[in-house]
């Protein structure tokens, strides 16, 4: 980045953010991608004034007020399904007015506590959420309060909750595996194994049961005894067939060079116990694109062409694994049939593609005809 008159060397490492008056900058900016922030009204004028006499260090909510955002950016979708970024906290007073002025509607009021869960507000969420469970709210609802409670440390009050929520959604886990959590808060460690392993029983394809298996075996005894912890269970008859134990396992090791080779061989183990799961072929071949495998790729997903037609994103660690190699022609055989998709998502992945494809032939063609002319 070209240094502003009479600035002290400074070699710039990662990311940064540099805000200062244009005539700072004599020279220009470099790079060319480096991006110049003009503030704009009132948002702007403290910060201004500030910045008149040079750059300044600026914490980050100043960078937002300074771009015009109440509280840090957050993205959302308009009524059109158009994302657009607002400031956190417009969001909220946003999702708050509409509540009330709903007079509390409980959909309105779901919403509201969503983002302000997400978003680390747990009081105002539990405030919400106790008033729509004492108006009759549903399961999800009892489920929401427990975690708002979990999260702030009410121990007890969660666990009641969450047994309430776990009474009414007899078919889902997560009841089970909140509850484990607030076990391990009172390091009940029984207690917590009980209710992950009540949680797989309930739903043995639920990834995050067998991650939670793993995470609180790791946690009190070693990791190699939290995988064998997982692979003695998965190895049970009513689990052999699941890849889900393995899908687990190779989740914690996906990242980085070191372990991903025994990424890789976790979902190797989950392919070969459920040859057409979308998941395990999901995870094994971003794997093998992650360590830059490519024909590996092909030949994982070859045999499953009707996979690729229900689920874009087979679709596209195979047809990209193709482009990398340079097999056009297994490219183009693949895009037209997934262009014939009922899915949306692939049919729109494949036409587009499919234009790339023919924009780089349209490149190559001069080439073509000049060695021909040759």
């Amino acid at each position: 980045m070209s240094q502003p008159q009479n600035a002290p060397n400074v070699t710039l490492t990662g990311g940064a953010a540099i805000v200062a008056p244009v005539n700072a900058f004599p020279n220009g900016v470099l790079p060319s991608n480096a991006l110049v922030v003009i503030p704009l009204g009132l948002n702007g004028e403290p910060i201004e004034k500030r910045i008149a006499e040079g750059p300044v260090a600026l914490q980050l909510d100043e960078v937002w007020r300074l771009l015009g955002f109440n509280g840090p950016a957050v993205q959302v979708q308009d009524d059109q399904g158009r994302p657009i970024v607002i400031g956190l906290e417009d969001l909220l007073g946003s999702l708050e007015k509409s509540w009330v002025d709903s007079n509390h509607d409980p959909k309105n009021g779901r919403i509201f506590s969503q983002e302000l869960i997400k978003h680390g507000r747990a009081p105002k969420a539990e405030i919400v959420l106790a008033r729509i469970v004492a108006n009759g709210g549903d399961g999800e609802d009892w489920l929401a309060l427990g975690i708002a409670q979990l999260q702030q440390g009410k121990l007890d009050k969660a666990e009641g909750t969450l047994r309430g929520a776990q009474s009414l959604l007899k078919e889902n886990p997560i009841p089970a595996l909140q509850l484990a959590r607030v076990a391990a808060e009172r390091k009940d460690h029984k207690g917590e194994r009980d209710q992950i392993e009540s949680a797989i029983q309930l739903q043995p394809f639920f990834v995050d049961g067998w991650a939670a298996l793993y995470t609180a075996v790791r946690r009190e005894v070693s990791e190699e005894a939290a995988i064998a912890a997982v692979e003695e269970l998965g190895a049970t008859p009513s689990h052999i067939k699941n890849a889900a134990p393995y899908i687990a396992l190779q989740s914690f090791y996906a990242e980085g060079d070191a372990t991903r080779p025994r990424a890789i061989g976790f979902a190797k183990s989950a392919v070969e116990r459920a040859p057409n799961d979308a998941l395990a072929l999901l995870c094994l071949t971003s794997l093998f694109g992650a360590a830059g495998q490519l024909d590996e790729i092909v030949k994982s997903l070859a045999s499953h062409e009707g996979l690729m037609v229900q689920d874009v994103r087979i679709a596209y660690n195979y047809v990209e694994a193709l482009f990398g190699l340079r097999d056009f022609n297994r490219a183009t055989l693949i895009l037209n049939k997934l262009a014939a998709s009922q899915n949306r998502e692939v049919k729109q992945f494949a036409i587009e593609r499919s234009r790339a494809l023919a924009q780089l032939f349209a490149q190559q063609q001069p080439g073509l005809a000049g060695d021909a002319r040759g």
